[in-house]
């Protein structure tokens, strides 16, 4: 089960997440999200955590050239799309970081995955192959991080897993909920942001341990 936790904003914290063992950290460089990580925060957190974690970073309608500048300079180890692009757009992206994967969120509306195949599709035939897709719950002018869950079975049935990229899960996920969220949905991995906050954009490194711990448990069992 691979383990993202989203929204770490200094070395700190950086540091003492990696100790608690997750595959991965988001940084999120969208400049309007509670958990907007400054570049030099972020090169000290490349820094900081080597090679004990993937450094995933997420990005919301930002240039090719300034994702690739972002990815170089903070030794990111994969790019998360989190907005509005259109699969040329994400092309040109593919083209800019070279061989870093990429992650696809997608924002799912009710019960429905309305567009994915065709935006699937059409990123496909442009040479893009995704390394995940993230599903979160979509909200009004909200790119993620909101606590909202998704409707795990509806995303379970809808979800062509024989055909579209490894599924992660995200929205409103908890140390207490990730069990049976991943029992509902049974997804490749999981992501978390404020399910493991003790304030907005605060990591509580209790909870992220616990949520940690309870991913590992049920996938190894």
């Amino acid at each position: 089960m691979w383990v993202k936790i989203c929204g770490i904003r200094d070395e700190l914290t950086a540091d003492r997440v990696a100790q608690l063992g997750p595959d991965a950290i988001g940084l999120n460089f969208y400049p309007k999200s509670p958990r907007f990580v400054a570049r030099e925060n972020a090169i000290r957190i490349g820094a900081q955590t080597g090679d004990r974690v993937q450094r995933i970073g997420v990005f919301v309608n930002q240039s090719a050239q300034e994702i690739a500048d972002l990815a170089n300079a903070c030794r990111l180890d994969g790019v998360q799309i989190h907005g509005d692009e259109s699969a040329a757009q994400i092309a040109e992206i593919s083209h800019a970081i070279g061989s870093l994967p990429i992650y696809r969120a997608w924002r799912m509306d009710g019960d429905s995955l309305s567009g994915l195949m065709e935006h699937l599709a059409e990123c496909q035939t442009l040479g893009v192959v995704f390394a995940g897709c993230l599903i979160d719950s979509r909200v009004a002018g909200a790119y993620g991080g909101t606590g909202h869950t998704v409707p795990w079975e509806a995303l379970s049935k809808a979800y062509q897993r024989d055909q579209w990229p490894p599924l992660i899960l995200a929205g409103g996920l908890t140390a207490d909920n990730v069990a049976m969220a991943m029992t509902a949905v049974q997804p490749w991995g999981v992501d978390v942001a404020s399910g493991v906050e003790s304030s907005p954009a605060t990591k509580d490194l209790d909870l992220v341990a616990r949520f940690v711990e309870n991913s590992r448990r049920l996938h190894d069992a």
